[in-house]
Order: structure tokens, then sequence, then C-alpha cells
């Protein structure tokens, strides 16, 4: 487990906002048109290829390891498809609420990817490298 609890916590969010956007997509899904199979379909149609987006892409072990601009148009794909979606039943302010922490939990996941786990107190670590002498 990583040293940095914020580090953890946000990506704790960023799973549940994965999740919220998948029942964001099957709830826009079931929700629209007249037709019963065409919401059948796309309530779970939607989430679906959302979930195969993400495994093939973005997911931390996903199928395919692409560059960073691809796993952040297929988040940009899957996350703001679960706003929109929010916004498609008619809830804007939650829909926007959802964007704005959507857009700060993946900057601040970046942010903490770039930036390995160190000490804390700024000193060197006390582990010893491969060259150090061994006392004993």
């Amino acid at each position: 487990m990583d040293e940095r609890p914020w580090y953890v916590l946000n990506e704790l969010l960023a799973f549940l906002l994965e999740l919220a956007a998948l029942a964001c997509l099957g709830w826009w899904g079931f929700a629209v048109g007249e037709d019963a199979a065409l919401r059948v379909l796309l309530g779970v149609g939607t989430p679906l290829l959302a979930i195969v987006l993400w495994w093939l892409f973005a997911a931390p072990k996903a199928r395919l390891r692409p560059w960073l601009p691809l796993v952040l148009a297929v988040k940009t794909v899957v996350l703001g498809g679960g706003v929109a979606a929010l916004y498609g039943v008619r809830h804007p302010v939650a829909a926007v609420a959802m964007a704005v922490v959507v857009v700060v939990n993946t900057t601040l996941a970046e942010v903490f990817r770039r930036r390995p786990p160190g000490p804390r107190t700024g000193r060197p670590s006390a582990t010893r490298s491969p060259t150090s002498p061994v006392s004993g």
C-alpha cells in the first residue's frame, strides 16, 4: 500500500467516480425513448461498452497499455459520458458537481502518480543501496 494517504483516498474516489459514471450511463439508458427494447439495450449496453473501453485502455491493469493521451481520452469518454448522462436525466446541478469532482480527481491522480512516495521528513531514507557496506 502506498505511504501517502491522500493518494490512497484519491484513488478510492476515482473508483467511486467510475462506478457512479457507469450507474449514470445505465440510468440514462433506461430513461430515454419510448421503446422498451431500446431502453433495455441502452440501459445495459451503454455501461457495458464503457466497461469494455475502461478494461482495455484505462484500468490500472488495462489489457492494452496505450500512451497517456489515449488513456485520458477514454477516461474523458467514460467519465464525461457519465456526467452527460446525469445531465440527460435532468440533474444539471449534480452533473456540474460530478464534472468538477472528476476534473479535480483526475488532475490530482496524475500529479500523485508522477511524484513517487518518499520520506516525509525530507531526509534520505534509511534503506541501503545495493552498494552500501553491510555491517553486522
